[in-house]
């Protein structure tokens, strides 16, 4: 089964690098200073989590902290399934 890490990864290269291969990025850079998302990338990247992992993204967590890079995104989906189970 692969991480949420790694499922995340493969959408950003599927929807935003559209088979660039020159691009490469760590699970720790900054999608946004890299520019490979941008204010339409980061909706389309929430609507993503949210069928995927069944969660509610607030319009308050909407910020660089939970969705920059391929970790603080995996962090934040992790954060939210634990408060959904707990629930």
């Amino acid at each position: 089964m692969s991480t949420i890490q790694d499922q995340i990864r493969r959408y950003v290269d599927d929807n935003f690098l559209l088979g660039a291969r020159d691009v490469h990025y760590g699970d720790a850079d900054s999608l946004l200073d890299l520019h490979i998302l941008d204010s339409t990338g980061v909706l389309e990247l929430i609507l993503f989590l949210e069928q995927t992992w069944g969660i509610q993204v607030a319009d308050a967590e909407m910020v660089p902290e939970n969705l920059d890079s391929v970790n603080a995104i995996a962090a934040y989906v992790q954060r939210k399934q634990a408060l959904k189970a707990a629930a």
